[in-house]
């Protein structure tokens, strides 16, 4: 099994991507990963892939990751691939008996003429395929040529979104996002040793926001319902991470100037901490986990996570999030007054939705969502082997 990412930068598709490949590895599966690119440039954040998690799980786990060496943001015409490039791309899906794409951004260079023909199963993790540049034509395009036998989606919202634009509904599978369960759990003492390394009181309320500085996300929403909350109530706090949530990003700082500027001191209570690799700490340490989101999402991992870990859900209806939420926490129209409310309510009465998350655990495991995968990729190299008369075994 090959997997192609376009690269390796902060964000939840990556997460659970490269979740299922060691899932697959964990169940027998040979697994390697081409990534396009060796390091990104995004949300005003340089991420090379050496020092990205997922990079890192994965080489530890023994799974041999190669890269075409782009720098996505910094390289020229994205679309013109070079002949050393193509060779390489050539030898990585020679070996390989069905290829994952992350996303269909890899599909550009999976497109390319002369390279290995093998069955291509893309996974889906946007409810706006609108809205991905030149990729929603590359995936039409390998479609019609055959190359796609299969699409995970990770969300219902996804398949209507791509059964809307164009893509046949029957090569469409909704599996849902899972994570790991042993390591998404409330946990007291990482609760307390965070609060205490950031300053937060034991019994202050604190909403975590985890996700990158991109549009959809409508950080200026979710800074204006905390500069709400964290006015009405002056014991609260805020924990922003993901990538592009430093002091450094001058958007964001124009963000927090725009939404703080007539009381800069609540500020004060606003934790900013970047890209983390424990966040299953960090949701720990909080009592909401929130999102503002006004497009794009599908079913985003930080609620899961969060919900996890005891975190109660607060979101704007997008996507799959209400299906998410459910009675496990509150749905907000895009008001930032309506959030701040949602938030103190959640807070203060998270006890009445830990029965409904705690009965969810099973729905949101990981083990769950790998054998689902494991199902449908053995099932797409059944019949690819059927139809070319090629052993069954992978």
């Amino acid at each position: 099994m090959l997997s192609v990412y376009e690269g390796f930068f902060s964000g939840g598709a990556r997460i659970v991507h490269t979740d299922v490949v060691l899932g697959l590895r964990e169940g027998g599966q040979y697994q390697r990963v081409l990534s396009v690119h060796g390091e990104m440039y995004r949300e005003a954040t340089r991420q090379p892939m050496g020092e990205d998690a997922c990079y890192r799980a994965l080489t530890a786990a023994g799974v041999e990751v190669t890269s075409l060496n782009r720098t996505l943001g910094l390289t020229g015409d994205p679309a013109a691939f070079t002949g050393p490039e193509l060779a390489a791309t050539a030898r990585a899906m020679a070996g390989a008996d069905v290829i994952l794409s992350l996303k269909e951004q890899p599909l550009g260079l999976l497109n390319q003429p002369g390279l290995p023909r093998r069955p291509v199963v893309v996974c889906l993790h946007r409810s706006d395929p609108e809205n991905q540049g030149p990729a929603l034509d590359e995936l039409k395009a390998a479609v019609a040529d055959g190359r796609v036998t299969a699409a995970v989606c990770c969300a219902e919202s996804t398949r209507a979104a791509y059964q809307a634009a164009g893509i046949p509904g029957g090569l469409l599978h909704v599996i849902p996002n899972g994570v790991d369960l042993l390591r998404f759990r409330p946990d007291p003492a990482r609760r307390t040793l965070l609060r205490a390394s950031l300053g937060i009181p034991d019994c202050a309320p604190v909403v975590v926001f985890a996700a990158r500085y991109a549009g959809m996300k409508n950080v200026p929403l979710f800074l204006r319902a905390a500069r709400a909350w964290l006015h009405d109530d002056p014991t609260a706090h805020i924990m922003m991470c993901g990538a592009g949530m430093t002091p450094a990003n001058p958007g964001l700082h124009a963000d927090i100037t725009a939404a703080f500027g007539d009381a800069p001191w609540l500020a004060d209570r606003l934790h900013l901490l970047g890209v983390r690799q424990d966040m299953e700490t960090l949701y720990a340490a909080a009592d909401v986990v929130s999102l503002t989101s006004s497009s794009g999402e599908a079913a985003p991992l930080s609620l899961i996570e969060g919900m996890m870990c005891g975190a109660v859900p607060v979101s704007t209806e997008v996507g799959d999030c209400a299906e998410i939420v459910g009675e496990r926490g509150i749905l907000t129209p895009p008001d930032p007054g309506l959030i701040a409310q949602a938030w103190a309510r959640a807070a203060a009465c998270g006890t009445e939705y830990a029965p409904a998350i705690a009965r969810s655990r099973e729905r949101f495991s990981r083990t769950r969502m790998i054998a689902s995968y494991a199902a449908l990729l053995d099932r797409v190299h059944q019949e690819m082997s059927r139809a070319a008369r090629l052993p069954e075994s992978l």
